[in-house]
């Protein structure tokens, strides 16, 4: 699957790999819903970090079609909260 992290680029993650980033999705989902900004900023960074650990980067001149698009580091809350669908930033 290709990851796209805004403004960063794109990361090749294994099937493997989606279960613990689901778990991470969730804890950012949960921090949207309750707006608890300090709560969103640590799960959003531990939702990007753990794209960056478990993919393999793109050279940022291949370009490939993204399977999911993720927010920016320095995304803010409300933005992220219109990205998220009903499962989250990431299906499953």
């Amino acid at each position: 699957m290709i990851v796209r992290i805004l403004s960063e680029g794109q990361y090749d993650v294994a099937d493997a790999a989606l279960d613990r980033l689901n778990e991470l999705d969730a804890h950012l989902e949960a921090a949207v819903a309750s707006g608890d900004h300090v709560g969103f900023r640590a799960a959003l960074e531990a939702l990007l970090d753990g794209v960056r650990t478990v993919g393999v980067p793109h050279a940022e001149d291949d370009f490939i079609e993204s399977d999911l698009i993720l927010p920016p580091a320095d995304a803010a809350l409300e933005e992220v909260r219109e990205m998220l669908a009903d499962d989250g930033l990431i299906p499953g």
